[in-house]
């Protein structure tokens, strides 16, 4: 009788088993929600980091976005041009053309930079600010050096170089965007990965203000905009910058520069040398201005 119980038992709670799974693959079909599968295709082509440069909560968030139209093909900065075209293979429309873009670090304080006091709080851009009206550096718009840039980046492009600053690896930057974010002063910018001259100053003050905080700073003097030949460089509140649409990479700004503020940095031999033909040139056009007036006297 004992045994028959528990054989009955047993079928029962089979029976019931069978019955409420039933009732349950029932319910998952009613409730389904449908995944258009493109959505981890489109998942799959993204960079895979979470890093959030594209605005969206990771990748999961940024896929979502790209497939409702909500955010461009290219939102993913890490994917790349490649990531895009995959992209928009999968959309089933044009693959978006540009030129790649990656973070630079508008300072080239640093060292060269004047110090109110020794910091020595967290090691944190944000939690210098906090201290003493973030006043360390008498520059106001200088690196701190704290690497909150660093410690943002998830793939290694940026550190602080022997400078004190923070330097950007191009050939490892996705332009993802955390590095800008992170730094509390805005220095990080995105420029294009072909570019070479860059002006590594953001003092807007005053060119003896300027000149007075840092020995490497901006001091508005306009040389740069007076040598370009490609109207490419203007002085705008009082610090230089580049138009990179126009700008051909030159460098004669660079040379120009009696600060130094212009990245490629020329060596002493090539100040020279560009001083040399400057002052050639210069005496050509007086010699020439010269000529044609004493030929209008003459003429006269």
């Amino acid at each position: 009788m004992n045994t028959m119980n528990i054989v009955y038992a047993v079928v029962l709670l089979g029976v019931l088993a069978i019955f409420f799974g039933l009732v349950l693959a029932f319910a998952a079909k009613i409730f389904e929600v449908h995944v258009d599968p493109r959505l981890p295709q489109i998942q799959a082509c993204l960079a895979g980091a979470n890093c959030g440069g594209c605005g969206y909560p990771g990748c999961g968030g940024c896929a979502d976005a790209i497939l409702a139209g909500k955010a461009p093909i290219n939102a993913c900065a890490p994917a790349g041009a490649e990531g895009a075209a995959k992209i928009a293979a999968i959309m089933g429309i044009a693959a978006p053309s540009g030129e790649k873009m990656v973070a630079h670090v508008l300072c080239n304080g640093g060292l060269n930079a004047k110090k109110n006091f020794e910091y020595r709080g967290v090691q944190d851009c944000l939690a210098a600010t906090k201290v003493c009206g973030g006043n360390a550096l008498e520059c106001k718009y200088g690196c701190f050096g704290f690497g909150s840039c660093v410690a943002a980046c998830k793939f290694d492009a940026i550190h602080v170089g022997e400078n004190g600053t923070a330097v950007v690896d191009k050939e490892k930057c996705t332009n993802c965007g955390a590095c800008r974010e992170a730094c509390p002063r805005k220095l990080i910018v995105e420029v294009p990965y072909a570019q070479k001259v860059f002006v590594n100053c953001s003092n807007k003050d005053k060119g003896a203000a300027a000149a007075k905080v840092c020995a490497a700073s901006c001091i508005a003097c306009g040389m740069c905009e007076r040598t370009c030949k490609f109207d490419a460089i203007h002085v705008i509140n009082n610090v230089a910058v580049i138009d990179y649409t126009k700008c051909k990479n030159c460098t004669m700004c660079a040379k120009a520069c009696p600060k130094n503020a212009i990245e490629p940095i020329p060596t002493p031999e090539e100040k020279e040398k560009f001083k040399a033909v400057q002052k050639a040139q210069a005496e050509k056009k007086a010699a020439a201005a010269k000529a044609a007036a004493e030929a209008a006297e003459k003429k006269d």
